[in-house]
């Protein structure tokens, strides 16, 4: 059996995956990092993009992440996301709307001085990478 190490992945409301992995990819603010058992402590924040968490079996599963806070020590890891929606879980269409919507507000900056330009970045950001991680989940 594989060197495993427990993975715990919340968000303010909840608490979404808890179990023991082999590896974890996530998306630092410096760049993509990997995680196995028995690594270095380690704390650092996340940006939005995709974590990919890889269990005994070989099974892998993707979350379409928000940034956050991730914590790397002897006990396990423990990811504080801003937020995370599963693969399986991920509404198409709401984010297909929300890229729309993200796309209109960029686009019409220079019209309407008020749009708030880094929270429409953001929200065209977060769009993208829910829409990346269903993409790449039916790519398999």
């Amino acid at each position: 059996m594989p060197n495993t190490f427990r993975l715990s992945l919340v968000t303010q409301e909840r608490q979404i995956f808890s179990e023991d992995v082999v590896s974890l990819v996530a998306p630092g603010s410096e760049g993509y990092l990997g995680v196995m058992a028995r690594h270095a402590p380690l704390l650092t924040e996340l940006s939005i993009g995709e974590l990919k968490v890889t269990r005994p079996d070989g099974t892998a599963t993707l979350y379409a992440l928000e940034g956050g806070i991730m914590e790397v020590s002897h006990d396990g890891v423990i990811v504080l996301a801003d937020a995370a929606e599963s693969e399986d879980t991920i509404d198409v269409q709401r984010a297909r709307a929300a890229l729309e919507r993200a796309r209109a507000r960029l686009a019409g900056q220079l019209e309407e001085r008020e749009v708030d330009i880094e929270r429409a970045r953001l929200a065209l950001l977060r769009a993208l990478n829910r829409l990346k991680v269903v993409e790449r989940r039916n790519g398999r």
